[in-house]
């Protein structure tokens, strides 16, 4: 990706068919431009579709239905599947 200092333009390389397909259905969808709907979905993964800082982020939308962890609740789940990462060698003759 390469952004030029300045210009509010970019170019982005290496996306796959299932992107530019979807890049194409909102364009048809809403009348638009490939750029305008390229730009549509950047705002919208960026979570500043409600203005900067939208909770609509993704990573964040479903945090109403189910909370957050904290960096101690998460290391100490991740801890726990430490057990699971062990091969038994006897499973596999």
């Amino acid at each position: 990706m390469r952004v030029e200092e300045g210009v509010n333009q970019l170019t982005v390389r290496g996306f796959d068919e299932d992107l530019a397909e979807s890049i194409r259905r909102l364009a048809a969808r809403d009348g638009t431009s490939l750029n305008q709907a390229a730009l549509k979905l950047l705002i919208r993964g960026a979570g500043l579709e409600d203005g900067e800082g939208s909770s609509k982020a993704i990573g964040s939308a479903l945090d109403d239905l189910f909370g957050t962890w904290s960096r101690a609740d998460a290391d100490a789940f991740n801890a726990s599947l430490d057990v699971f990462e062990t091969v038994d060698e006897s499973a596999w003759r």
